[in-house]
């Protein structure tokens, strides 16, 4: 939702070419970003027993399974809302194949990767960390991206 909102506002001043307020708007962005991821992380981990219990008694198998999950998985949290907000920086920048190039990586090359090769290596494990490893093989794809065009966007 944030990247949605703020992306009109990347746009303009893009195109206004007022690369103080875009540098300005794309550091705020990334401390507002830092902090929610880490805000998410801390809740999710936080509620983790309460919000599997809604699913399954803690006497049930699958609710350990469902803990240890939820644990794993929360850690993708800490790199999606990044992910997310440059993919849909470059869209607001006009650069939609870059944009599309992260997006398409993210939510599927890297997961496939991730879930084919992580169960081979850590079995169940394996299936919880694929989002996770998937999320940081995608910030760095991101990170990299976001560095490469930084002169020629002067964000």
């Amino acid at each position: 939702g944030y990247t949605y909102g703020i992306a009109p506002m990347i746009s303009f001043y893009y195109g206004e070419q007022n690369h103080e307020k875009l540098k300005k708007l794309v550091r705020m962005s990334l401390r507002i970003i830092s902090v929610i991821a880490v805000v998410t992380l801390v809740i999710s981990l936080a509620v983790t027993e309460p919000l599997v219990s809604v699913f399954a008694c803690p006497d049930n198998p699958v609710y350990g399974l469902a803990i240890t999950g939820n644990r794993i998985c929360s850690f993708a949290l800490i790199f999606i809302g990044f992910n997310v907000f440059v993919s849909g920086m470059f869209t607001a920048l006009s650069n939609g194949v870059i944009s599309a190039v992260l997006a398409f990586c993210r939510s599927f090359v890297f997961m496939v990767i991730a879930m084919l090769i992580l169960p081979v290596i850590w079995g169940v494990t394996g299936v919880w960390l694929a989002t996770p490893v998937a999320e940081f093989a995608a910030i760095c794809l991101s990170s990299i991206m976001f560095i490469k065009y930084r002169k020629r966007y002067q964000y």
